[in-house]
């Protein structure tokens, strides 16, 4: 996990990935399906909620090759982008309990875990088989702030914690937005462990706010603790940007 912050937008080489990158996104892509047809169960989703996950998980996997297209270096996706991938998958799996409109607390949390646990793996294949790539390093922040968004909107479906959870589940997308205005913020920031470790606080606290665990009280404070370490989080690397502008 890389901290859900954006990194700027590399130039690099059009034309790749050359070699069999297309036909193992597909093979990937319907690995995927599979995964989200076979949690259907698990997580109470209806046909209409699957068909939606199913397509939405396509979509990823579209943008992941037109990404790859733009500015990959290498000419095999691996296995670190395999598991990216997946992660992904499970993330548009979560959506299925929302389109359906049933709880599956535990079972979104057994789900979300999985992906948090994965989460680990990815950049560990990527350095051991040498295709560590900009392009991956993105692709993994994109599928955690999925994952922090649709763990989001699943408390605020389901609980009564407040507005701390927008912002737990829409931090990133807020600060990719003021990029916008501000380009100044969509510079590199210099790698930081108290980043990644916020990240994991900020996934752990919203699966835990899946289940019934913790009480009402006791759960208010933990997404607010978690919501106000992530801003600080965000305060810091603004402040940081700012003072290395160009």
């Amino acid at each position: 996990m890389r901290g859900i912050h954006p990194f700027r937008r590399a130039a690099t080489r059009r034309g790749r990935p050359a070699g069999t990158v297309p036909a193992q996104i597909a093979a990937t892509a319907l690995g995927g399906l599979a995964l989200i047809a076979a949690s259907r169960g698990v997580l109470a989703g209806s046909a209409a909620g699957a068909a939606a996950a199913m397509a939405a998980f396509l979509l990823v996997c579209g943008a992941a090759l037109g990404a790859m297209r733009r500015g990959y270096p290498h000419d095999r996706i691996g296995g670190c982008n395999v598991v990216t991938l997946l992660r992904a998958g499970l993330v548009c799996a979560l959506l299925m309990p929302l389109v359906a409109g049933r709880p599956a607390g535990w079972a979104v949390a057994g789900v979300a875990g999985l992906a948090l646990v994965l989460d680990g793996l990815d950049g560990r294949l990527a350095r051991r088989s040498g295709l560590a790539s900009r392009f991956g390093a993105r692709f993994d922040i994109e599928v955690d702030a999925a994952l922090a968004l649709v763990l989001a909107l699943h408390v605020i479906a389901g609980t009564a914690v407040g507005a701390e959870i927008l912002v737990l589940g829409q931090a990133r997308y807020a600060f990719e937005a003021a990029g916008l205005v501000w380009p100044w913020l969509r510079a590199d920031l210099p790698d930081r462990r108290w980043r990644k470790a916020i990240c994991v606080i900020q996934i752990v606290t919203l699966i835990l706010l899946q289940t019934p665990l913790p009480p009402r009280d006791l759960a208010i404070d933990l997404a607010r603790l978690a919501a106000v370490l992530l801003a600080a989080s965000f305060a810091v690397d603004v402040a940081w940007l700012y003072r290395h502008r160009r």
